[in-house]
């Protein structure tokens, strides 16, 4: 037999109350990263880097491979607005080409990291016991190496080049995102939620993928903006010294390593690669520490 709650039904459209909860919680956060003016300001120039490299067939205004022996580390002019390098290549059509490059390398690396750490983290955070002393001590082998040390003896064995540079970052920065997932794992694994879960027969699978993992994204997506920054910087140093991306490709750092030669003679050469790897570090960061405000609930904007 019914009975009247059983005959009841949500009307067509709407919405459960967790999706709910869910868009209003985004929302906030949303809220508070639009009172962040330095937050703002960093997520403008990011998208606009972004729409840089996605277009910069169109945006350039030169092939980046093209060379002019007869216009070799030229000032910015009229015609080359930041100059030519030291084989008379636009200095500006290269910078745009390289935003692809270093984004990519960026985004790539952290998502690597990300996945296997992320994953070794949840893991270890969940079941505890000797697969957790197992994984964070091998956490702890790499962390007593610096990232940078670790990226370049990878890359030494391995060659350069734009996948080996990805691997490289991404494996060096694992136990950063090994050790935040863990702690997150380890505070939310005991909650009532995940009781629940696991009272109506969930797997660990499940409640590790749809209930702990989704409640853990506010210190990923913080660390992940960051991290992006970090391994756009690890990959600049290694083609600085001329181990990573191999030319004629354009990356900021075998660009800034190029024209160091020129320091007195030509310094916009090494000026402007620099720059644009500035540039690119502050926005990640002023973004990066902005979504850390929004998305901790105790800092009320």
């Amino acid at each position: 037999m019914k009975t009247e709650a059983d005959n009841m039904v949500a009307p067509t459209g709407e919405q459960a109350p967790n999706t709910r909860k869910s868009r209003s919680q985004w929302a906030e956060v949303w809220r508070r990263l639009r009172r962040n003016r330095m937050a703002m300001l960093g997520l403008v120039i990011i998208l606009i880097i972004f729409f840089t490299a996605i277009f910069a067939e169109v945006i350039a205004p030169y092939d980046y491979r093209t060379q002019n022996l007869m216009r070799v580390a030229d000032p910015p002019s009229r015609e080359h607005l930041l100059g030519t390098d030291d084989l008379g290549r636009d200095i500006l059509s290269r910078i745009i080409f390289g935003a692809r490059v270093s984004l990519q390398v960026g985004f790539v690396a952290v998502s690597i990291s990300l996945i296997v750490g992320g994953t070794l983290g949840a893991l270890a955070g969940y079941y505890g016991g000797n697969l957790d002393n197992v994984v964070m001590r091998f956490m702890d082998v790499l962390l007593a190496i610096p990232s940078i040390l670790l990226a370049i003896a990878i890359v030494s064995a391995f060659g350069g080049g734009l996948i080996n540079v990805m691997i490289a970052v991404g494996i060096a920065t694992i136990p950063v995102y090994a050790r935040i997932v863990k702690a997150s794992v380890i505070s939310i694994k005991e909650q009532e939620f995940v009781e629940a879960a696991r009272a109506v027969g969930a797997r660990d699978s499940r409640i590790i993928i749809k209930h702990i993992l989704p409640n853990s994204l506010a210190p990923i997506i913080v660390q992940g903006t960051l991290g992006v920054a970090i391994a756009i910087l690890s990959a600049a140093g290694l083609s600085f010294i001329g181990l990573g991306i191999e030319p004629p490709t354009p990356e900021w750092g075998a660009m800034l390593s190029s024209g160091r030669h020129l320091i007195r003679r030509a310094p916009h050469v090494a000026t402007f690669p620099g720059i644009a790897i500035m540039i690119t570090i502050f926005a990640l960061n002023l973004l990066g520490d902005g979504l850390r405000d929004a998305l901790d609930p105790r800092l009320k904007q």
